[in-house]
């Protein structure tokens, strides 16, 4: 991805989810870019041009270690 591509995608998800700690960061692989919140990697948007469309796919894993406990009256 070009750094003008990063710029864009980075600044519309702080805008999307109003939150100025996202920061985009380069791989090695020229088609995906790291995400992280306040410095903590979350996932990986990669670039899709297929048939003459350009899209962005996000791919986030959760963990469920990571889950909050449910309150007892939803088990």
């Amino acid at each position: 991805m070009t750094r003008t591509e990063i710029w864009r995608l980075e600044k519309y998800l702080r805008n999307l989810f109003r939150l100025d700690t996202i920061t985009l960061l380069e791989r090695q692989q020229k088609d995906s870019v790291e995400i992280h919140v306040a410095g903590e990697f979350i996932g990986l948007i990669y670039r899709n041009e297929e048939d003459g469309d350009l899209s962005y796919d996000l791919n986030m894993s959760i963990l469920e270690m990571d889950l909050p406990e449910p309150p007892a009256t939803r088990r």
